[in-house]
């Protein structure tokens, strides 16, 4: 699948679940590890836990193989490592503290 489509896969599925402030960061022009960087905050514990879920079971059914999944215990702030795209799962307060969308937006175009 290329990363135009899963792209679009992931943000369905995070909308679906009513995934909040979801941005989608072009980082091609900034690292190898990544073609996009999907970030979206959820309201507690279990809404984060339901949005990777949905997200990673959305990926499987696509054929897409979910490479890793981190921080489903802590429910702070999970990661999906889906190849060409990485989506960080985030509580509000944790995505304000690291604020990605700055760090990674120097020189990045926000698309979605």
């Amino acid at each position: 699948m290329d990363s135009e489509t899963l792209k679009k896969l992931v943000i369905d599925a995070l909308e679906d679940v009513k995934g909040q402030a979801i941005a989608c960061l072009d980082v091609r022009g900034l690292t190898s590890v990544a073609d996009y960087m999907v970030v979206v905050t959820g309201t507690s514990g279990r809404h984060l836990r339901a949005l990777a879920d949905e997200v990673s079971k959305k990926a499987r059914e696509a054929g897409c193989a979910v490479i890793g999944m981190e921080g489903e215990e802590q429910a702070e702030w999970i990661l999906l490592d889906l190849g060409d795209v990485i989506v960080h799962v985030m509580l509000a307060a944790t995505r304000q503290l690291y604020d990605l969308e700055a760090l990674w937006s120097l020189g990045a175009s926000r698309a979605k």
